[in-house]
């Protein structure tokens, strides 16, 4: 079993991706919300690794998709492996407050994305396409080695997930309810007569610890932020805790968010992250990387967790 590893905010350095890379993971994302741009980041260790390296993720809405398949044909001729471009449409907060865009149809805009951007790497030919919400006329394609992968929740976004991507990045949903979610990705993908067999790279938030109270801490604070400040994961998080979702994102709202933190219960940390001393979090990982239909999970350390517990997690947890 592959598996990938964000690189934690602590320390996105060409250093850090040498001891990744000495570590076996298969492939390296970074990250982008605010203050750290995910195509730098890969481009400054592309020469320190050969793995994949992806975007875990970038939004469709500030980059035009010519935009992203450029940065991402760029980053393809300073790498030696391949590039997975990691598109989804983020949040109303961080789209209407960050970005100054109206978050207007964003399966729509995901959907057309992932579209052109294939469209724009196909390596030949020019880019003609009229959608919904982008039209584009009379540019030549680039030659880049890009898969596209979508960080899809809801049902709708999971079908234009099959409809169009290689990959599928889901976030918050429990383990054990991937391979229902993904059905619709796979049964959508045959009605497109398009293979089915697309990867799954889940973020699997991790945290290892001497202290299993302080790993399941971290994991707390990282379920508490994104069900807290995502409408998507909060509905994906509250099929299968409702109640509790409803509190964390209550308490959030509330700038409470110690007590959204509290909020967060250990069945809550066990269905959706790992959590333990460094013997329990590794055999708690190895289960959920054989659960189906995960191809390669992602070790994400959550961005409370300081440098000590970050490095740890990611050791423990590598190949």
């Amino acid at each position: 079993m592959s598996r990938g590893v964000l690189i934690p905010e602590t320390d996105p350095t060409p250093d850090f991706a040498d001891w990744i890379g000495s570590l076996g993971y298969d492939s390296i994302w970074a990250n982008e919300l605010w203050g750290h741009d995910a195509f730098v980041t890969l481009a400054a260790i592309a020469p320190h690794t050969d793995a994949a390296l992806g975007t875990a993720i970038v939004n469709v809405y500030s980059r035009s998709p010519a935009v992203l398949a450029g940065a991402a044909s760029s980053l393809s001729t300073l790498a030696s492996g391949p590039i997975r471009l990691g598109i989804g449409p983020s949040t109303s907060k961080a789209i209407e407050d960050l970005h100054g865009h109206e978050f207007d149809r964003p399966v729509r805009r995901l959907h057309e994305t992932a579209e052109l951007v294939h469209a724009f790497t196909a390596g030949e030919g020019r880019v003609e396409y009229d959608g919904e919400v982008i039209s584009v006329r009379d540019f030549p394609a680039l030659d880049g080695d890009v898969s596209v992968y979508a960080a899809a929740l809801g049902e709708t976004s999971r079908r234009a997930t099959g409809r169009t991507a290689d990959g599928w990045l889901p976030h918050m949903i429990p383990f054990d309810e991937l391979e229902n979610a993904f059905e619709t990705v796979r049964q959508t993908a045959r009605e497109a007569g398009r293979d089915p067999a697309l990867d799954v790279s889940p973020y699997v938030p991790a945290a290892v610890a001497e202290d299993p109270e302080a790993a399941r801490e971290a994991i707390r604070g990282h379920v508490a932020y994104y069900v807290g400040s995502g409408e998507g994961y909060r509905r994906a998080v509250s099929k299968r805790f409702p109640d509790e979702a409803d509190r964390i994102a209550t308490a959030w709202a509330a700038g409470e968010r110690g007590r959204a933190r509290e909020e967060v219960t250990d069945g809550m940390v066990e269905a959706l992250g790992v959590a333990g001393t460094p013997e329990g979090a590794r055999e708690r990982f190895e289960r959920v990387a054989g659960t189906a239909p995960i191809t390669e999970p992602i070790v994400v350390v959550p961005s409370n967790a300081g440098r000590e517990l970050a490095e740890r997690t990611i050791e423990t947890l590598a190949p």
